[in-house]
């Protein structure tokens, strides 16, 4: 397993981050360490959680169940140093303060409750689950206007949480601080704070990627290169639609779609078409798709970490084997045609 420098934080990190969301509901306390002594066994040493996770579904009686299952872990195999953790407080909207928007009051209380959950000292990264104003993510592109922004207030609140995150950092409770389902604008804004306040820099953006969603393509490739702001891809393989175990619109029992069938409006008219496409790359090539879709991400010109996420060890097994895959020219050429066949199924 290749190790890389995550941006300008000076943590180095795996080149495959372990997704834990399932932890909790479709994966057992049991299971999760399982995946986590696996992961370990193979040098995935980051991972990544939220307090708002296990998901599939998301429960008020459940949140908060992942970061015990990882910290049962790390109180029975011990070895603190040897990870790098990173968890999200909750966004304005999601079930666990529903309605309040991330301030700098509440970073603190979800960090240090993110903290006994874990039974750790710190938190490696630190990221804001949602912005406070919307987001275009999560097929919001489709009806999200972002009218009525009050920049004046927006600076304000950034700024708030700016200058909490640098006290978490000089009291050790965190090591940096990232974002998620985040805004070109809103990145560049946080970046301009911290530049001009001297306040701490949103470090990494997690961002939904894969062959089936390649909105960071644009724009955010840019700014993610220029401002050495690594992306952490999550769902690089589109909820499983990537693997073919949808394909002919079936829903395997057990599986994610069988609790959220349309896969958090995933699963549209257009995608089978598209997942056959990409199915079909990999049979020509004696590619596993699962593999390939992962390695996918790791070609991109701008630094990319994909989360991978499983609900069986053999799952995980293979999609840890992505991190030795190199695709051909022919295989990524193969995929240029293909993606502008099909540049946004969903």
């Amino acid at each position: 397993m290749k190790t890389l420098t995550l941006g300008k934080t000076g943590l180095t990190v795996s080149e495959l981050c372990l997704g834990t969301m399932t932890w909790g509901t479709q994966n057992t306390e049991a299971e999760g360490h399982a995946q986590a002594d696996l992961a370990l066994d193979h040098g995935v040493t980051f991972w990544d959680t939220a307090e708002m996770y296990p998901v599939n579904p998301v429960r008020a009686e459940t949140v908060g169940r992942t970061e015990e299952i990882i910290g049962s872990w790390l109180a029975a195999r011990g070895g603190r140093d040897r990870l790098v953790i990173a968890t999200k407080i909750a966004g304005k909207g999601q079930i666990i303060r529903p309605g309040q928007p991330i301030t700098g009051a509440t970073l603190r209380a979800a960090c240090e409750a993110s903290l006994k959950r874990l039974r750790t000292d710190y938190i490696d990264l630190y990221q804001l689950h949602w912005p406070n104003r919307g987001s275009y993510h999560f097929r919001q592109m489709w009806r999200y206007a972002p009218t009525g922004i009050d920049k004046a207030a927006e600076t304000a609140n950034m700024t708030d949480i700016l200058t909490t995150a640098q006290a978490l950092v000089a009291e050790g409770k965190i090591r940096a601080i990232g974002l998620s389902n985040e805004s070109v604008w809103g990145a560049a804004r946080w970046l301009h704070l911290a530049d001009s306040l001297g306040l701490p820099r949103m470090a990494t953006v997690q961002n939904e990627y894969s062959l089936l969603c390649r909105q960071f393509d644009t724009d955010w490739a840019e700014l993610s290169i220029v401002e050495d702001m690594p992306l952490l891809a999550f769902s690089p393989l589109a909820t499983g639609l990537l693997s073919g175990k949808y394909a002919g619109d079936v829903i395997p029992e057990g599986s994610r779609r069988s609790v959220n069938p349309d896969l958090g409006g995933r699963v549209t008219p257009q995608v089978f078409p598209a997942v056959a496409a990409y199915l079909g790359i990999a049979g020509r090539h004696g590619l596993d798709p699962c593999q390939m879709a992962i390695a996918f991400c790791r070609t991109r010109p701008f630094t990319t970490i994909p989360i991978i996420g499983a609900t069986t060890l053999d799952q995980l097994r293979t999609n840890i084997g992505a991190a030795g895959i190199t695709l051909s020219s022919e295989v990524l050429e193969e995929i240029a045609e293909t993606h502008r066949a099909f540049p946004a199924p969903y």
